[in-house]
């Protein structure tokens, strides 16, 4: 072999490891993203399937808090309720008569979220705020058969999206639209008042859309505070 093939030789040997070496690296890079990705995913659909979201503005300038521990009244901009272990359907007759009652933070049963926070003005004026409850996200159409109750100082509301026939669910409120679940606006709030909210989710297994095609779905809903309408 002279010294020309032993020159190309070499040069296709370097250009063969470079290859694999770039091929080595973006699989490595390939890995990392999908690794990454899935934590994310994790993090979206397995911390909360319920929060709560405060208005920087209606705590600096109203003196509005959230909290869900009445003996530790702070300023946090988000609360989060703990998910339930397992999300099966159940009919609404079998929710605790009692549910609105718990002090605060989660209280979950068997296969519905229940969570409960205040809302309190500790400032030196009246003021008001906007509360909207809204879908962030949601896999496999599960927001078809979930119903979400929202008692505000013991008066009950339940949401549900309407049927396929465009009617609103049996002793239903539907939902204002399609990711806007309800929207409220309290006024003459006064320094010292307290709202007490307990928020109830779960799947209406008599509702007809609550069917094998939502098995393995999610959903996201988040209540904002706010000091204006963030949906308009």
């Amino acid at each position: 072999m002279n010294n020309k093939n032993v020159a190309l030789s070499t040069t296709k040997l370097k250009r063969e490891k470079k290859i694999k070496r770039i091929i080595k690296i973006a699989l490595l890079l390939l890995l990392l993203l999908l690794i990454v990705l899935y934590m994310v995913i994790g993090i979206i659909y397995n911390n909360s399937n319920f929060s709560i979201t405060l208005d920087r503005n209606l705590y600096y300038d109203k003196g509005i808090i959230v909290y869900d521990d009445p003996e530790y009244k702070v300023f946090r901009s988000e609360l989060f309720a703990v998910s339930p272990d397992t999300f099966d359907n159940i009919s609404y007759r079998w929710l605790p008569e009692d549910i609105n009652e718990s002090k605060g933070g989660s209280h979950n049963g068997k296969n519905y979220l229940a969570y409960t926070f205040y809302v309190e003005n500790m400032g030196y004026d009246i003021a008001d705020y906007y509360s909207e409850i809204t879908i962030d996200d949601v896999i496999k159409n599960v927001d078809e058969a979930v119903r979400i109750r929202v008692y505000r100082n013991g008066e009950a509301t339940t949401y549900a999206k309407k049927s396929s026939t465009d009617e609103a669910e049996k002793n239903t409120v539907p939902f204002k639209e399609d990711d806007l679940i309800a929207l409220e606006h309290v006024e003459e709030f006064k320094p010292g008042d307290i709202d007490k909210y307990t928020v109830v989710l779960w799947l209406e297994g008599s509702d007809p859309e609550c069917n094998d095609n939502i098995l393995g779905g999610e959903i996201k809903i988040t209540m904002h505070f706010n000091s204006e309408r963030i949906n308009k």
